[in-house]
């Protein structure tokens, strides 16, 4: 039988219920919200809005029209970033940043001169804030971050991140994709000013679907303009949220499937979810410890990090090792870079980058072993 143990890519499998969702909006519904009057549609219109609203009990949004629906968390990214930053403006972030932030922020660089500083960071991801703190005293126009690494499973301290970045009224954005639906997430205790997240990872939910959640009073330009089902005889864009933002048909059929994970996720307890992930996570760093060779990176204890680690075995391609895994074991890993450069150069594992093993609710301590006796077997081969 074969282990899945590539969660932080794209969760697998998700809820009964996520299947169960789509098949049957596909089979009995398929209309497309706000772009009819008839019963169908009205019902594709009641579930966008009651999708809205478990993801605001999930991650304590106040109102459900601050949440955007999106292709993706790279998509909420990039609505954020070239929604809000101008000409000249200047960003605080960091070296543990996935492409999905580094790359719109390059382009940027290049398009509109931006200005981009990286907040220094040890291997084990704690930023300087001593440094962070002086340069927020200089002007700075947004500052972004992972709430936690996809390389080294490190969390942000979001509560100090944006008090600081607030007491020099500059806005925060969040990238939670490796945090929403496994790590505690409240836009309300920790008020960070727009959060990025993607359904197909940590929330169960199908690809193809995520959100950015934007604070009352912040506006963006559009990423996009066209049909919203509403005010059609205007030639412009409607100027309220959720519809300024949610040009053209709607992925229903995913949203569909990410209502049903939201809801499972709600029954079931992030905290239960988180849990079962440090549980995991340290039975997984205790059994590489035994594996001769074995280097893991990110923080020692299981209770600072996500339900990942990365690692390298000594003397061994981890591109190799992930595909012998694979065909003659039948465990799926992740090697590589992680679409995460910086970090791996910081790490100095660039450019072969590190096997990673992500872990999710579904994973039991079984998978765990039959993975530590594989990397013995690979090890002394």
């Amino acid at each position: 039988m074969s282990i899945y143990l590539d969660n932080g890519a794209t969760s697998y499998p998700k809820p009964e219920s996520v299947y169960v969702s789509i098949a049957e909006y596909m089979r009995n519904n398929g209309a497309s919200p706000g772009r009819g009057n008839y019963s169908r549609a009205m019902e594709a219109d009641r579930l966008v809005y009651m999708t809205r609203k478990a993801l605001c009990k999930l991650l304590c949004v106040p109102r459900p029209g601050q949440i955007i629906f999106t292709c993706n968390a790279t998509e909420s990214i990039n609505m954020a970033l070239k929604g809000y930053l101008k000409p000249g403006d200047r960003v605080l972030t960091t070296s543990y940043e996935h492409n999905a932030v580094a790359r719109p922020l390059k382009m940027l660089e290049t398009d509109r001169e931006i200005k981009i500083g990286l907040i220094p960071s040890t291997p084990d991801g704690v930023s300087d804030m001593e440094w962070y703190q002086q340069e927020l005293s200089k002007g700075v126009r947004l500052v972004v971050v992972a709430h936690g690494s996809n390389v080294i499973g490190c969390v942000t301290p979001l509560d100090e991140i944006v008090s600081a970045a607030h007491r020099h009224n500059t806005p925060v954005l969040v990238d939670a994709a490796q945090t929403a639906g496994v790590y505690p997430v409240d836009v309300t205790s920790v008020p960070v000013d727009m959060l990025a997240f993607t359904g197909h990872k940590g929330l169960l939910g199908p690809t193809g679907t995520g959100g950015l959640y934007i604070r009352e009073g912040l506006e963006l330009s559009t990423l996009k303009e066209g049909g919203t089902g509403g005010m059609s005889l205007s030639p412009f864009q409607p100027s309220d949220p959720p519809d300024r933002y949610e040009a053209g048909t709607m992925n229903i059929f995913g949203i569909a499937g990410l209502n049903a994970a939201v809801q499972f996720l709600l029954d079931t307890g992030v905290e239960v979810i988180r849990e079962h992930e440090i549980e995991l996570a340290q039975f997984l760093m205790d059994g590489l410890d035994t594996v001769p060779g074995v280097t893991y990176y990110g923080p020692s204890s299981a209770k600072d990090r996500l339900g990942l680690v990365s690692f390298n075995l000594e003397g061994q391609d981890p591109n190799k090792v992930a595909i012998k895994l694979d065909r003659d074991y039948e465990i799926m890993v992740r090697a590589g870079i992680h679409c995460a450069p910086q970090a791996h150069h910081l790490l100095g594992t660039a450019p072969g980058g590190a096997l990673r093993v992500s872990l999710g609710y579904f994973n039991q301590r079984e998978d765990i072993e039959r993975l530590i006796d594989a990397l013995r077997e690979i090890t002394y081969s």
